[in-house]
């Protein structure tokens, strides 16, 4: 596989490693998906660019289904230490097609399993980011990054924060503590990749959090405990 044009670091990125067993949602069957949302553009230090990329190659190896919103810069970072690892990597894209999330959007393509066109735009797609993610992660960011942690706190996701990556991120804590409102959502701070990926996926899997976006036979069994 070629290199993207989009990586920062201008490597090139394949699968060289066996994909690992899927980790899927007890209560559903399906594999777990983490949505990572961050800075596409600006200033991205190499030491960010860096905790991008184990943070996505973690994700691939533990079985999770990697997804983003097909954007350059922090998230697809991410894509490449996932494809590393031989992780799966779907794409939200702003456009109507190929060419419109090239041409238009500015935007990778070639490291992705599957790419989904929305034509919704760069705020549209947003929602579809976050809706099909079972647990978000931010890094960086900025005012659209903001907007994607709003809306997957007021949805009630289980939301980690890299911390270290610049941004938004750096902020999302105090901000938290203003909110004032129970939504369901929980959010887990952590400036260690894997250790961030690890608690997440323990509150996933353990029934200390349940998505209140389940239908109610499985809200009811994530009250009894899940799994």
């Amino acid at each position: 596989m070629n290199a993207s044009p989009h990586s920062e670091t201008g490597e090139a990125c394949c699968d060289t490693a066996a994909p690992p067993a899927k980790t899927r949602d007890h209560r559903t069957g399906h594999q777990i998906r983490i949505g990572v949302m961050g800075s596409a553009g600006g200033e991205l230090s190499a030491e960010s660019l860096a905790l991008c990329r184990r943070l996505g190659g973690e994700i691939a190896r533990r079985g999770c289904c990697l997804l983003t919103g097909a954007c350059p810069g922090l998230p697809h970072e991410a894509v490449l230490g996932a494809k590393e690892n031989g992780g799966h990597v779907v794409g939200i894209s702003p456009g109507m097609n190929l060419r419109e999330h090239v041409e238009m959007f500015d935007s990778p393509y070639e490291q992705y399993d599957v790419l989904i066109y929305t034509g919704l735009g760069l705020m549209g797609r947003e929602l579809v980011n976050i809706y099909s993610s079972d647990v978000v992660v931010i890094v960086g960011g900025r005012s659209g990054t903001l907007g994607e942690f709003s809306i997957a706190y007021e949805s009630g996701k289980l939301i980690g924060v890299l911390t270290g990556t610049g941004g938004v991120a750096e902020g999302l804590q105090a901000l938290e503590a203003s909110l004032g409102k129970a939504t369901g959502a929980q959010v887990v701070y952590g400036g260690d990749p894997e250790a961030l990926v690890e608690q997440l996926l323990d509150r996933h899997r353990s029934g200390r959090y349940v998505c209140p976006c389940l239908p109610e036979n499985l809200l009811r069994e994530g009250e009894k405990g899940g799994g």
